[in-house]
């Protein structure tokens, strides 16, 4: 599908879904999933050296903007991205980053 195919609340979606990304902290979440394909609360808090409760606020911003998935597991909760495409998206962004 082309862009110019989108319907406007498509548009909107997406506007929103890259406006949850583009936030440091949200973005290196992101990219810890990218490698690892899913983790918990307390892996990615202690990954970005932040507290839980940071932590789970964020994944909260994420998770209801359709950028990520969730699922219990006993005590934990597991994050993943919602679709693996978004894969491209973050790596894309941490290649354009490297570059001078």
């Amino acid at each position: 599908m082309k862009f110019t195919d989108l319907q406007a609340e498509q548009v909107e979606k997406a506007a929103n879904m890259v406006k949850a990304i583009a936030h440091p902290m949200r973005l290196a979440i992101l990219g810890h999933l990218t490698e690892a394909n899913e983790l918990t609360v307390t892996e990615i808090h202690k990954l970005i050296h932040v507290e839980q409760s940071t932590a789970s606020h964020h994944l909260g911003i994420l998770k209801d903007k359709g950028v990520l998935i969730s699922r219990r597991e006993g005590k934990n909760t597991i994050y993943s991205l919602k679709n693996q495409n978004l894969t491209k998206l973050i790596v894309c962004i941490s290649e354009c980053a490297c570059i001078d």
